[in-house]
């Protein structure tokens, strides 16, 4: 019943593929294939530069772009060429995943209070993704995604890259590819997903698979679409099923 009724999905980063399975946009088998060539150019982009992921909650006065480009600033007076520090990730107000050259990330924890960051740490990953340091994975997953079939999915599905909905198969090929060089717009799409009128109630919302992660952040977007916020664990219904 959830299914049928359900309105809308959205999948962060690489979950999008899922929402878009879920929404009967790609084949289970060709979306897997699709997330196992993304995922080896990805790591092959990564290992070309030493990169990385900077998780950041700032105070209001926080300007991200602003120390993006100090952080740059520094990397040139280092003697790197063209060096990427960018917003990758908007989660939710006052937090946000800066990715790029590790210098410009070491930077900006050592200069953290000057930018009004109240909290950084770095991710536990091996590039900066949704930069332009992924330019090298862009090529391979265009050449996959034009060789599998895709649907209009039959839920709305809304895209990390500009927080709306797609339209068709080949809105559908043509921003899964620049989503892996661009920042994933999580934060704008919360509010693209839970836009009513005042006094409409809010839908059910589950979170399928591991970690309450997304439920975290949609309860800092939007409290009210939150309590109504329910997580479904994939691997719990596995393992249930195996016992």
């Amino acid at each position: 019943q959830v299914v049928e009724s359900c309105v809308a999905a959205a999948g962060y980063s690489v979950g999008e593929f899922a929402a878009l399975v879920f929404a009967g946009a790609l084949g289970f088998a060709e979306a897997l294939y699709a997330v196992k060539v993304r995922a080896e150019a990805m790591q092959k982009a990564s290992e070309a530069v030493p990169s990385g992921m900077l998780s950041v909650i700032g105070r209001r006065e926080a300007n991200y772009k602003f120390a993006c480009l100090e952080a740059r600033k520094h990397c040139e007076s280092l003697g790197i060429e063209n060096p990427v520090c960018e917003i990758s990730n908007y989660l939710f107000p006052d937090s946000r995943v800066i990715a790029g050259h590790l210098q410009a990330l070491e930077f900006l924890q050592e200069n953290a209070r000057k930018y009004y960051f109240t909290r950084t740490s770095m991710l536990p990953v091996s590039g900066a993704f949704h930069t332009r340091l992924m330019e090298p994975a862009v090529e391979p997953l265009a050449e996959v995604l034009k060789s599998i079939e895709i649907q209009k999915p039959l839920v709305c599905v809304y895209s990390n890259v500009d927080g709306k909905k797609y339209m068709h198969a080949k809105h559908i090929e043509k921003l899964l590819v620049k989503q892996v060089v661009s920042p994933v717009l999580w934060e704008q799409t919360m509010h693209s997903v839970y836009e009513r009128k005042q006094g409409t109630e809010f839908p059910y919302t589950y979170e399928v698979g591991p970690g309450k992660q997304l439920g975290a952040v949609l309860k800092k977007c939007n409290l009210k679409a939150w309590k109504q916020y329910n997580h479904v664990d994939a691997l719990e219904d596995e393992e249930a099923a195996e016992t």
